[in-house]
């Protein structure tokens, strides 16, 4: 639980002591949906974030605070909420006990990196809608319509948060975004309905988090439009799921085999060699993002082309 600290004008403040290092800025690193995320900023040594939780929207400031310590500054209704959440934000469930690989770049990487933990941040709306808008698209494409959505039709953050965030929109201001809005963002109609669908099943989406990950994985491709890597993308934001592997993805089982073969492989060869290293195959892959993986793959061809769905 977190412990109190010295109050600050305007502000819930407390700190956090985790049962292990964490390194509070790489831990949070996959929250961040692009370098523009307007849920998300870095400033200096500090974490700014924003979200909207039950009990309302929220702005916090995060700081390193010792190897297994963060101090936390939050504003808004949702202060007392997120300082509740705040160790398992921060991976304090996250158990590498039994993490192993003999491989030595994923053992160097993990000697080197003890302080990564897997996050856990409890609401799945927030984790899913921006992976459904990644769906089948360049990256920047995707970052490009996340920041122009939230941008639009997000609200003001509570507290002073950096120049340009905003809280993620509300389930119902999902549900109601007309279908030329999400053309404007470049969204194309099949995942604009997949998000008003998901939009819809809100409360329904957010008890998931009380399942156990692989079940609520299922329930989750039960929704037309989500699939295993939606699922998986989900899994390792909301529900902390450190072996929640992202089939599907269109460099990843590159990158893997790239970083630990020499050579690449394709989905089923990536499931099969990561096998032994369940339940922390998404710890693997963090792992080699974080030591450079995407950096070992050889460019052999022209980059992906960004698809403009506004031209169509």
């Amino acid at each position: 639980m977190p412990v109190p600290a010295p109050p600050s004008t305007g502000a819930l403040v407390v700190r956090a002591e985790l049962p292990r290092p964490v390194d509070v800025a790489l831990t949070l690193q996959p929250l961040q949906r692009g370098p523009y995320d307007p849920c998300h900023r870095r400033d200096g040594h500090a974490v700014w974030r924003t979200s909207r939780l039950a009990s309302g929207p929220v702005t916090y400031r995060l700081v390193q605070d010792g190897p297994r310590g963060a101090r936390c500054q939050a504003w808004g209704p949702g202060a007392g909420e997120l300082a509740d959440r705040l160790p398992s934000l921060l991976g304090a469930e996250d158990d590498p006990a039994g993490f192993r690989p003999e491989h030595p770049r994923l053992a160097e990487a993990h000697r080197r990196l003890p302080a990564l933990r897997i996050p856990r941040t409890g609401r799945v709306l927030e984790a899913l809608i921006p992976a459904i808008l990644e769906q089948r698209v360049h990256a920047v494409a995707a970052f490009a319509s996340w920041r122009r959505l939230v941008t639009w039709f997000g609200d003001d953050p509570p507290g002073p948060a950096p120049e340009g965030m905003r809280v993620p929109p509300a389930a119902e201001t999902w549900r109601r975004i007309p279908s030329w809005e999400f053309h404007r963002a470049n969204v194309d109609p099949g995942r604009a309905r997949t998000v008003v669908r998901c939009a819809q099943l809100d409360d329904r989406l957010e008890r998931l988090v009380d399942l156990d990950p692989a079940e609520a994985q299922r329930k989750l491709q039960s929704i037309p439009g989500v699939g295993i890597w939606t699922a998986a993308e989900v899994a390792q934001r909301a529900f902390g799921d450190a072996d929640a592997l992202s089939v599907g993805d269109y460099h990843l089982a590159k990158i893997v085999g790239w970083s630990l073969l020499g050579a690449p492989l394709d989905d089923a060869g990536m499931v099969e060699y990561l096998k032994p290293l369940r339940p922390h195959r998404y710890r693997a892959v963090r792992l080699i993002m974080a030591t450079g993986g995407a950096g070992r793959v050889p460019r052999r061809g022209p980059r992906t082309p960004i698809t403009d769905h506004r031209r169509r």
